[in-house]
């Protein structure tokens, strides 16, 4: 289990690593986040071909993958457009109202029964996301890019439950970056960015962080519950806020702090009242 939990770390640790990537992408080298979207996927289902290509053209003829593909690719687009202009740890406290959307469209479409606990946690963690953006009352409006993010990701993650069953986990990954790619290769390839060796790095780091991100997951969850693993994915929220210290000095202020408290709070209770 250690292992597993260790793993965890790993992978939530490259998460917000490949979107800092991203941002300095976006910051720096002018990229388009349509680009850095785009070539994100690309390079991921290049990097996954080999582990995830055999047996997923049977997924294909099914219009729900795709609408699934398009999700995640709506919401890295939003991501990167918010990480163009905000903090990195304050983009990640605010699309972690993910779990609070996908917990409701589960309830609502999946017919998942309601807990009264969970959701009480659901609202107090709505309330850390509200002291992050603030919208209307000092907050940045980048921030409500971040949101619309994490409104995608959470009907990714509803979708993902959906269709739990249709394929190996290894084939929903591979298809899940293809798709996105084919979704979002036009305009990525309109944006394309004058190619310089610093440009290459950071596309390629961007992607392949975001791929073992993917990957390690993968392997984490094979070898332990995922209710035992559910706590640690609230370690992306330190490693966010850590690296955008680390790397543009940016550290959150304090209705800032009190959010993120407030939403790893809620989620680790949250997690605890799951198992």
């Amino acid at each position: 289990m250690w292992q597993a939990i260790l793993i965890m770390f790993i992978a939530m640790s490259s998460v917000p690593a490949g979107d800092l990537c991203g941002k300095l992408l976006t910051g720096a080298q002018g990229a388009d986040p349509v680009f850095v979207a785009w070539s994100r996927f690309a390079i991921g289902a290049v990097l996954t071909l080999p582990f995830g290509l055999r047996g997923s053209a049977r997924l294909l003829r099914d219009w729900r993958i795709w609408l699934r593909a398009g999700l995640i690719a709506a919401g890295v687009l939003s991501i990167q457009t918010a990480l163009r202009t905000e903090p990195l740890a304050d983009v990640f406290a605010a699309f972690f109202i993910g779990p609070i959307v996908s917990y409701v469209l589960a309830v609502i479409f999946l017919h998942e029964p309601v807990q009264p606990r969970r959701a009480l946690l659901m609202l107090v963690g709505f309330c850390g996301v509200l002291l992050v953006v603030r919208p209307g009352f000092g907050g940045s409006g980048g921030l409500i890019w971040a949101v619309i993010a994490g409104c995608f990701y959470g009907a990714f993650l509803t979708a993902s439950r959906w269709l739990s069953g249709a394929g190996h986990p290894r084939q929903m990954i591979f298809t899940q970056l293809a798709l996105s790619a084919v979704i979002l290769l036009l305009p990525g390839l309109a944006h394309l960015p004058p190619i310089t060796p610093a440009t290459a790095a950071l596309t390629f780091g961007s992607a392949a962080f975001s791929a073992a991100a993917n990957l390690l997951l993968f392997i984490a969850y094979a070898r332990a519950a995922a209710t035992v693993l559910a706590p640690f994915v609230y370690f992306q929220l330190l490693s966010a806020t850590a690296l955008g210290w680390a790397v543009f000095g940016d550290l959150p202020d304090l209705l800032t702090w009190a959010g993120l408290l407030v939403i790893i709070g809620a989620g680790l209770a949250s997690a605890l009242v799951r198992r």
